[in-house]
């Protein structure tokens, strides 16, 4: 079929069954995790993914009136080094096996990249379904996931925190209270609105349960999301504000110790379990969670909070971008004593070199200059690296979310 058949068009609520066939076929996603997610009809889950693609920017290509290949982007913040940027929250990327191969996914991708910069959403996040895919568009890695499997007899002993854990509604109030408290002074976090919660508590069975921690004047300072099932105790997500809130949230796992055998869970940090155990032989595996691209990197230089230093620091480079033309060029990085940052595109030939995957995590955090210099990821004199590992917060970034 020729692309000129096609048309790439937005995708409005009445294309809604049709965007979650797709999705469903492509992820092939069954009937039976519907099920297992608490879904007893398809129309159920269709609903409630509306009110997510209402304010979403969704585009498509239409073979007459039938959807055959989407992209979806979410409007999104999320906090880097204790400052709020838009995001372009990139998912449902998929298209019908018998139209690949036509350029149909570039091009769209394009567009939802084009339409981020017009809405200032400067940097964009997305769940990878093929890393290697993603990082020939620009996309790289920023967070990673720890899995942990801890033993009954390897849980803490009680610590006698001052504060109180209370089981409380899975969506109430306190869990979104706790989690804004958390995300504001947490880097990387996303800054969970309405679409968020939505996609959080989306594929979650109805034995979901929560549990805060307040402190002993009462203020929230964690929660804890799990389930219990054949004598295993699994940890959605924990977060905390502080040791007391974590140590006592553990308390309250621990106190489920003549009920299980084991905890199973996820934490999104770059900081194992296992120092912080007693009986610190425990299982761990970590893997790569999400990936970001920088949108528009002039404008990101812009709102980026580099780190204040005694002198002012410049960078001239060729920064390569596979898709977008407005990042790849040469450009002179200008870094003022008081951590402003400026980019401007310059005509002057240089030899220093960087892509927008390496820029992207190195700003983020998740890798440091010296060592993406070290791989050869980074073109430059050690002079430059220097002012670079001068320049950015050593702090790797904390994503827990799913969409």
């Amino acid at each position: 079929m020729s692309n000129k058949d096609l048309i790439m068009k937005e995708i409005g609520v009445e294309y809604l069954e049709q965007y979650n066939q797709l999705l469903k076929y492509v992820f092939q996603v069954t009937e039976s995790e519907l099920t297992n997610s608490g879904w007893e009809e398809e129309e159920d889950f269709i609903r409630a993914k509306a009110p997510n693609l209402k304010k979403a920017d969704a585009l498509g290509w239409f073979d007459k009136d039938n959807l055959i290949s989407q992209v979806i982007v979410y409007p999104m913040q999320v906090r880097i080094f204790n400052r709020t940027f838009n995001m372009g929250g990139l998912t449902g990327v998929g298209t019908y096996p018998e139209y690949t191969g036509n350029g149909l996914m570039h091009k769209l991708l394009f567009q939802a990249l084009a339409r981020m910069r017009e809405k200032k959403q400067y940097i964009s996040y997305l769940y990878p379904y093929s890393i290697p895919y993603y990082r020939r568009k620009g996309w790289e890695i920023i967070s990673d996931k720890i899995t942990y499997e801890i033993n009954d007899y390897q849980l803490p002993k009680d610590e006698k925190i001052l504060g109180k854990v209370r089981r409380v509604e899975p969506k109430g109030e306190e869990i979104k209270k706790a989690y804004d408290k958390f995300s504001q002074i947490t880097h990387g976090a996303l800054i969970r609105d309405d679409i968020s919660w939505n996609e959080y508590w989306l594929w979650e069975n109805e034995d979901i349960m929560t549990a805060v921690y307040y402190n002993e004047k009462d203020g929230l300072e964690g929660y804890l999301v799990y389930w219990i099932s054949d004598e295993v105790f699994y940890i959605k997500e924990m977060i905390f504000l502080n040791e007391n809130a974590r140590r006592g949230l553990w308390d309250f796992v621990s106190a489920h110790f003549s009920m299980i055998k084991k905890v199973i869970g996820n934490t999104y940090t770059d900081e194992p379990l296992s120092f912080l155990f007693e009986d610190a032989d425990i299982k761990e595996s970590i893997s790569p969670y999400f990936m970001a691209r920088i949108v528009d990197f002039e404008k990101f230089i812009e709102e980026f909070p580099f780190k204040k230093d005694k002198v002012d620091k410049e960078w001239v480079f060729k920064l390569e971008d596979p898709l977008l033309s407005w990042n790849d060029g040469a450009f002179h990085l200008y870094i003022n004593k008081d951590g402003k940052g400026r980019a401007k595109p310059v005509s002057e030939k240089t030899e220093d070199k960087i892509d927008i995957q390496t820029m992207t995590t190195m700003l983020l955090g998740y890798k440091r200059p010296d060592y993406l210099y070290r791989i050869g990821r980074i073109k430059c004199s050690s002079d430059t690296i220097n002012d670079l590992e001068d320049s950015i917060e050593k702090q790797v970034p904390y994503f827990s979310d799913y969409f």
